[in-house]
């Protein structure tokens, strides 16, 4: 009976908080299966696991509710982002600018 369950992670973190939790669940299970059973949600609540972004080690997986998770592998749940990166580097790049002319 143990055959048919595989060992797994989820993570989730703030700046301040992460969790990573290891759990069992049966062969087949999805991203997004696992998150629900790991009860991620009651640690954050501001964790929406019907909207949130999920992946697999980095990668941002596009279907969670359809990708079947692997024997070993972590379920990871994204935070959206505070400030999209390219606007970042244009205001960085503005500033340095103009303290190179003053």
């Amino acid at each position: 009976m143990s055959d048919d369950l595989i060992l797994v992670e989820v993570a989730y973190a703030l700046p301040n908080d992460q969790r990573v939790i290891a759990l069992k669940v049966p062969v087949g299970s999805t991203l997004f299966d696992v998150a629900v059973k790991s009860n991620i949600a009651e640690y954050f609540s501001d964790l929406d696991l019907e909207t949130a972004t999920m992946g697999v080690f980095s990668k941002i997986e596009k279907s969670p509710k359809t990708r079947i998770i692997q024997a070993g592998e972590r379920v990871e749940i994204y935070r959206p982002l505070i400030n999209d990166p390219k606007e970042a580097r244009k205001a960085r790049a503005a500033k340095a600018k103009e303290s190179k002319t003053q």
